[in-house]
């Protein structure tokens, strides 16, 4: 009799994920932008078995059918969130989810019939992701317990509000916007979670009016750049607080929790202080019940 277990490439911890047998392929986003090739950017299969005479070479490329989406982070449909009490434990890991930073689009690939000659499976039009969440400009990707999160760093146009689009994990259905009170918070960014505690942390950078042609100096003295993290109920979908980590660092990126996750603590980079171009490495953590943040490197 067939058994319903989880899905063996889940793990409940990033500790016990380092343990398991090493990936023998990987997927690299490969782009046009910026040097004048009007060409689709494509998925790069590499093979990383040490043991393969291929090693370190490409071994096949699937092509986007668009030209100019500018593909940049991008995950997998399933992960250890699944193993949450409240997720979905049976969801299968096969699908990527690529999203066209510039595009606004949404790819949809299955690795699973044979890992190393992908197939574009499904795609979500800049229109629909729009129209139903009114947000643009794709960024990064995490599976949930629940849902497909993406990060988005703008609204229907060059500014913002940015903030979290979710799809349905089954049928891939943009459900909408993610937040259900956004507080303080406009920029956007990066997104993670201290999963155990129902927290979700996010980060901000700028709209896409100060990034899509390069970094605009001015705007970044004014002050239009981020500088700050924010802190939500993951459960009830509302900003809690924002904790400010400088008025002279900005561009507040990429977070990475503890990897123990019990730990409500993480890590996260700032790109430059306006005083002395200094880049910084932070950590957030809760201490007497209170959101902090202090400058480690």
């Amino acid at each position: 009799m067939a058994k319903l277990l989880p899905d063996p490439s889940l793990y409940p911890s990033p500790r016990e994920a380092m343990k398991a047998p090493p990936e023998d392929v990987a997927y690299v986003a490969s782009i046009y932008t910026g040097t004048g090739i009007e060409k689709p950017d494509f998925i790069a299969v590499v093979d990383v078995d040490p043991k393969s005479p291929t090693y370190g070479k490409i071994i096949n490329r699937l092509e986007m059918p668009n030209v100019g989406d500018e593909l940049h982070h991008f995950g997998w449909n399933a992960c250890s969130s699944a193993l949450c009490p409240y997720a979905k434990p049976h969801i299968e890991r096969r699908y990527l989810i690529i999203p066209g930073l510039r595009s606004s689009r949404i790819y949809i690939v299955d690795t699973k019939q044979d890992p190393r000659n992908p197939k574009l499976e499904k795609i979500i039009s800049p229109e629909e992701v729009t129209s139903r969440t009114g947000y643009s400009r794709l960024h990064t990707v995490h599976c949930g317990p629940d849902a497909i999160y993406i990060s988005a760093l703008g609204g229907q146009d060059s500014e913002g509000p940015g903030g979290i689009l979710i799809l349905d994990h089954y049928s891939f259905e943009v459900l909408g916007r993610w937040e259900v009170s956004r507080g303080s918070q406009y920029l956007a960014y990066d997104f993670w979670w201290h999963i155990a505690h129902d927290i979700m942390v996010t980060s901000e950078w700028t709209t896409p009016r100060y990034f899509e042609n390069g970094v605009d100096l001015d705007a970044l003295l004014a002050g239009k750049y981020g500088n700050k993290i924010h802190f939500w109920d993951l459960a009830k979908r509302r900003h809690v607080e924002d904790v400010e980590l400088s008025k002279d660092d900005r561009m507040v990126l990429e977070l990475r929790p503890y990897h123990n996750p019990t730990e409500l603590k993480g890590f996260v980079n700032t790109v430059v202080n306006t005083k002395d171009l200094s880049s910084a490495i932070w950590l957030w953590f809760l201490e007497d019940g209170k959101w902090q943040v202090r400058k480690v490197i």
